[in-house]
Formats: C-alpha cells, sequence, structure tokens
C-alpha cells in the first residue's frame, strides 16, 4: 500500500514535492513555553565615568555617616562622658577600639588606640608642665584623637614645645611596642609599631591642626603654606575624605593667622630667639628622619 500525501511526514525524510509538517501540539503537555530574555548588547565599562565619580564621593561620606551612627548609638554614653571628665577617655576609647575593630580586628585597634592615647599624654604633660588648664584625651574614631586647652601657650616656642612633646613620646611608645615584638616574634606587634612610626609622622606634617603646623610656628610661617600643597598633593595622590577634613581646618586656620599676622599681639607670640629656632628644627626634622628610618625597619605584609 503506498502512503501518499495524505498524512503529514514526521520522520524527517521529505518526499519531493512535499512539505514537512510539525507535529500537532499534544493537548497533555500542560508545560508553558519557555520565551527568551531579548538580547542586550554589550556596553563597554567607562573607567572615567559617573560611577567613578558616585564611589568617590561614597567613599567621602564613610566616616561622616559612621562618626553619626556612632554618637547616635552611644549618644547616652557620650553625654556622661562629657559629664564626667574620667569618664570621657574611657567611654570614647571604647567607642574607638569597637570602630576600628570593624576594620582591623580587635587585637590590632587596641593596640593602634593605645598609641593614640601614649601620644597624647605626650601633649598632656607637656601642658601641665607649662600650667595650662587641660582636659584628658578625648578619642574621636577615624579622626585619632585630641586634648583640649582651655588656655594657649604665651608663645610660639612653648607651642612648639607643646606640638613636639606629642610625637617625641608617642615615637618612644612605638619603639616599645617594637621591641616587644621583636621578644614575642610578633608580626601583629610589629605592624602595630609601624602604624604608630606612621601616625607620629604624620602628625609632623606642617599644617595645623596637626602638631606640625604648630611646630613650625616657631620655624617660620611660609612654611605652612608648603603643608598646604604638600596635604593637597598627597589628596590628590592617595584620595581620603580624612585628609580633606585635615585640608578645610588648615586653611582655616591658616586664613585666621595670615589676617591677625600685623596686630601686635601676633607678632609678640612669634618671637622666637634664634637658639630657641634651632633647638625646634633640630628635634622636628631628626624626628622626622628616624621615624622614616624606623619604618622602613618596621615594614612587614599583614599575616593576620
Amino acid at each position: 500500500m503506498s502512503d501518499s500525501g495524505n498524512y503529514p511526514h514526521w520522520s524527517g525524510l521529505e518526499r519531493p514535492g512535499e512539505r514537512l509538517l510539525e507535529p500537532p501540539p499534544d493537548p497533555w503537555d500542560s508545560q508553558p513555553a519557555i520565551e527568551q530574555e531579548p538580547e542586550i548588547a554589550y556596553q563597554p565599562i567607562h573607567p572615567y565615568g559617573h560611577g567613578r565619580l558616585r564611589a568617590f564621593f561614597s567613599k567621602l561620606a564613610v566616616p561622616f555617616f559612621a562618626l553619626g551612627a556612632l554618637i547616635l548609638k552611644f549618644k547616652t554614653a557620650l553625654l556622661l562622658a562629657f559629664k564626667f571628665p574620667f569618664v570621657a577617655p574611657a567611654v570614647t576609647m571604647l567607642v574607638s577600639v569597637a570602630a576600628y575593630a570593624t576594620i582591623w580586628g580587635w587585637q590590632f585597634a587596641l593596640g593602634f588606640v593605645l598609641l593614640l592615647f601614649v601620644h597624647e599624654s605626650g601633649h598632656l604633660l607637656e601642658a601641665r608642665r607649662q600650667g595650662l588648664p587641660v582636659s584628658a584625651p578625648i578619642f574621636i574614631p577615624f579622626l585619632g584623637a585630641a586634648i583640649m586647652l582651655r588656655k594657649m601657650p604665651h608663645n610660639a616656642w612653648r607651642e612648639a614645645r607643646l606640638a613636639l612633646a606629642g610625637p617625641i613620646v608617642g615615637s618612644l611608645g612605638a619603639a616599645a611596642v617594637w621591641a616587644l615584638s621583636g621578644v614575642y616574634d610578633s608580626d601583629l606587634l610589629l605592624a602595630i609599631a609601624y602604624t604608630g612610626f606612621f601616625i607620629n609622622l604624620f602628625n609632623l606634617l606642617p599644617v595645623v591642626p596637626l602638631d606640625g603646623g604648630r611646630i613650625a610656628s616657631a620655624l617660620h610661617p611660609a612654611i605652612w603654606f608648603l603643608g598646604i600643597a604638600a596635604l593637597i598633593a598627597l589628596f590628590f595622590a592617595a584620595p581620603n575624605p580624612i585628609l580633606l577634613i585635615i585640608a578645610v581646618l588648615a586653611a582655616s586656620d591658616l586664613y585666621h593667622r595670615w589676617q591677625t599676622r600685623h596686630e601686635q599681639r601676633s607678632q609678640g607670640y612669634y618671637e622666637v630667639r634664634p637658639f630657641q629656632r634651632f633647638t625646634v628644627a633640630v628635634l622636628y626634622f631628626g624626628l622626622a628622619v628616624t621615624l622614616v628610618l624606623a619604618m622602613a625597619a618596621t615594614h612587614v605584609e599583614r599575616t593576620f
């Protein structure tokens, strides 16, 4: 019997003059048809587009959001801290350790904050030696620590000594941690020592509110402009919101000091004897070179 063209051909063998037909849909097959997603044309990533700018401003805002969140979270504790002077260092220190621990872990954070405390203790001891009313150290997450003076030093010579006391004592503290790292063969302690040397060296940058800016007041006011230029260059080389905050504060302080430079009180304040200027220069540049060498000796890749 010949199979004429009355039946559809599903075998895939099409005869001359015949058209291959698709099988009818199966009524028992209830699975819906799969729709294909539309193709999207390839678009290259633009490294200098809006995404990079948005990421930069997002990074810039991180410390401000973090600080605001910490203040809201520990609002009651901070109010008690500033009401009772001896509570302020402890509470703000714990808040700082907790903040830094989210980035580096609690062991490194604790060592880092303790070195900040040693640095500020140098300022505190020198301020009390000069008879200046001063507060206990206050720790600010992601910004460091500070002491509050209720009365400024009498002249630039005393201000420079007050400013030098912090990096000198802080460097001695970092050196002690370096020695302990050799005793216990600890890369963690070595990394903490390196960070301590770096923080004290960074504070020697000649811009106010950093220690180097106050030291420069006993050398020559023109050094402040060099410090501002170095800070701006550092910001563009390694963008960091902390550098931007310091730059704003430094520019504000420099403007104020420049505006009042001709006042009689200001002229008397910056009168420094030659041997005093020489002493400050030797301590300032000698400490900077020592810290650079110490950083080179304690540099270690993070393994903890």
